[in-house]
């Protein structure tokens, strides 16, 4: 390690805090600016939330080339590039005459940028962590549901003051600036500026080289050709690609994880007010269950994943997976404010707590190289199936007149992934590269 210089792995962390800080704040005070949209300018609010919907769809699909251009450019460019682009969809959004221009600023341009965020802040800092990578992912995740709990009253404050147009304007503007200041923190990979994963100091006998160069072999296996760096649990000279993983039945089962939990994640922040309201409670009680699930969303996130660094990562994912399956029997059958409150915060603390180990599971079975395509590669598809649930859901209330089956067909997707959790093996018995 360069003497006297602090390790940067940290820094690397909260950066990505702010990212999603800034890009989460904006996604979820949507909600607060479509009644103002629709109310000022008389577009229906099923063209509104088919906009979000396919906004959700795109950034996650556009996910897998912003996790490949981070390991190809690194991740500073492109979370630069990123914020450009969020502010820019949301300017036009904000000044949009026509609900093409809706369309063209929310579903086209700002998902470009969205895609910026999440996968290059966590493939990069599971770069920076093996001992404590659960620590650092609960560090980045958690400022997303920081920037849910906080920005939606910011949102709602300035539409009351200055109307939605300018309201949106202000917050692209000032949240793209900060998000391509931050971008300056970011750094490809500790060993780039001579220092080691976790900050630690390496035995004398690895003694760094000025650059390791990577030779491929066949069936998608790279060696690294000089020696590596630093001493790392996960074998740093060999290392998974994007094509090698995609061939493994772990890579299939992760992804079943969480193509059946996240296709339901986005139901308790699209219809919990709604559903609370179908209750009997007031617009105010009942827009309290997406606060508990904020609330609960930041604790998980802080929670789960330093627990993760301590227990056996696969059982920190088997027990979010587990407490959100039962969070959603809770919301199902719920007819009071206690249980229904209770059950948000249940779902905000598994989720969170699942999403912030995610990319620290994944970096477990398939290393740091390629960290970037691969959660790539994971976010685009399984992300993708976020942007289902809510409109299914929509679908199911209008054939059913109420929430229960939604609810209930919930808990049977995350029972679903909590099953294929038991069948992930440890990382250590994955085939050597």
């Amino acid at each position: 390690m360069l003497i006297g210089r602090p390790f940067h792995g940290w820094r690397v962390a909260w950066a990505g805090f702010w990212v999603l800080f800034i890009v989460y704040g904006l996604q979820f005070s949507y909600g607060t600016f479509e009644g103002a949209i629709s109310a000022d300018t008389g577009w229906s609010t099923n063209w509104l939330q088919l906009a979000y919907a396919l906004y959700i769809l795109s950034y996650s699909a556009v996910s897998v080339w912003s996790g490949q251009l981070t390991d190809r450019i690194g991740p500073r460019q492109v979370i630069a590039v990123g914020a450009l682009l969020l502010a820019a969809g949301y300017l036009v959004l904000s000044s949009a005459p026509s609900l093409m221009l809706v369309f063209i600023g929310l579903a086209v341009i700002a998902p470009l940028g969205m895609s910026s965020s999440w996968v290059p802040a966590n493939a990069t800092v599971v770069r920076w962590f093996t001992a404590r990578r659960g620590l650092a992912t609960g560090i980045v995740g958690s400022g997303g549901s920081a920037g849910g709990i906080v920005a939606p009253p910011i949102a709602a404050w300035l539409v009351s003051q200055f109307g939605w147009r300018t309201a949106i304007a202000a917050m692209a503007v000032v949240g793209g600036v900060f998000m391509a200041a931050t971008a300056m923190l970011f750094v490809r990979d500790p060993e780039s500026i001579g220092q080691y994963p976790d900050g630690r100091t390496p035995d004398p006998a690895d003694r760094p080289l000025a650059r390791s160069r990577v030779v491929s072999r066949p069936a998608g296996f790279v060696v690294e050709a000089t020696r590596s760096s630093a001493p790392d649990a996960e074998n740093p000279r060999t290392a998974w690609t994007a094509s090698a993983a995609w061939r493994t039945s772990v890579f299939w089962r992760i992804f079943g994880m969480f193509a059946l939990t996240f296709v339901v994640v986005f139901v308790p922040f699209a219809h919990g007010v709604q559903y609370a309201r179908s209750l009997g409670f007031s617009l105010q009680w009942a827009s309290g269950v997406i606060s508990s699930v904020g609330v609960g969303g930041l604790v998980g996130r802080i929670v789960t994943g330093p627990l993760s660094d301590r227990i056996d990562r696969r059982r920190a994912v088997a027990l979010a997976l587990a407490v959100e399956t039962l969070s959603f029997v809770g919301i199902a059958v719920a007819d009071n404010l206690v249980l229904l409150y209770a059950s948000a915060i249940a779902f905000g603390l598994s989720y969170g707590g699942s999403v912030a180990v995610f990319p620290a599971l994944v970096a477990d079975y398939f290393g740091r190289t390629h960290a970037g395509a691969i959660v790539g590669r994971f976010f685009a598809t399984a992300g993708s199936c976020a942007a289902i649930g809510p409109y299914v859901a929509q679908l199911l209330l209008n054939a059913t007149g109420g929430y229960g089956w939604t609810f209930t067909m919930a808990a049977v997707a995350n029972a679903c992934a909590l099953g294929l959790a038991f069948t992930l093996p440890r990382p250590g018995l994955l085939p050597k590269r």
